[in-house]
């Protein structure tokens, strides 16, 4: 029985199932339902179904003549996400280096410090939380809510897919590197270098969830439908 505490029973249970299906546990046209959940988890099935009707609108999982059907996530998906994400980013991010304000400078700054921090720790969830504000900030202080409005959605939506990939030690201290790489650029108000390593950032968060999803056996729900 897992124990649930501090944050909501339903989100804590949506976050369980959520990582079981991305990491592959659940595997691609698998069959779960209520009942099975309900005693793996060690919880009612209120929650459960609460978790669910999340997990199908996020389309994760999908109800079939069989029952409920993991569905996770396809190959084109994740290629889709990042190819958006890889056009507007660098945008952005240029943008902020033109405009970033001292406050936001300084925001920067202590992030990526403890980034660098917790990376050393080998705290892959905090590692993630922190680069999900690092962007934030970026976003925030491009100048554009609309350039925010875009980005920060997907920004969220491409971290569920790395969960996985940022828990090997090797990929968070090179993301964290390559955060302070783009931290100093934007420091020193490179537009041409922010544009490099912005593209570089993003193709290496590509490729290794593509790499990670081939080596542990998830590509059963990265696979192209």
């Amino acid at each position: 029985m897992i124990e649930y505490k501090s944050v909501s029973l339903a989100n804590q249970v949506y976050d369980t199932l959520e990582y079981n299906i991305l990491s592959g546990k659940y595997a691609y046209g698998e069959i779960i339902s209520e009942t099975r959940l309900s005693e793996e988890l060690g919880v009612s099935r209120t929650p459960i179904r609460e978790a669910m009707s999340r997990l199908s609108h996020e389309k994760l999982i999908k109800d079939s003549p069989n029952g409920t059907v993991v569905v996770g996530v396809t190959e084109k998906d994740v290629r889709d996400l990042f190819e958006v994400k890889r056009r507007i980013e660098v945008i952005a991010t240029r943008r902020a280096a033109e405009n970033i304000s001292e406050e936001g400078l300084q925001q920067l700054k202590e992030n990526i410090d403890q980034q660098e921090f917790f990376a050393q720790k080998d705290d892959a969830v905090k590692v993630r939380d922190l680069d999900t504000e690092f962007h934030d900030i970026i976003y925030r202080e491009c100048g554009s809510i609309i350039l925010e409005g875009i980005l920060s959605p997907i920004h969220h939506k491409m971290m569920k897919y790395r969960r996985v990939s940022l828990e090997r030690a090797h990929r968070i201290m090179d993301s964290v590197a390559e955060h302070r790489a783009i931290y100093d650029a934007i420091a020193a108000k490179d537009g041409d270098k922010v544009d490099t390593l912005v593209l570089v950032h993003i193709d290496h968060a590509y490729n290794n969830i593509m790499e990670v999803n081939n080596q542990y056996g998830t590509d059963n729900s990265t696979k192209d439908n």
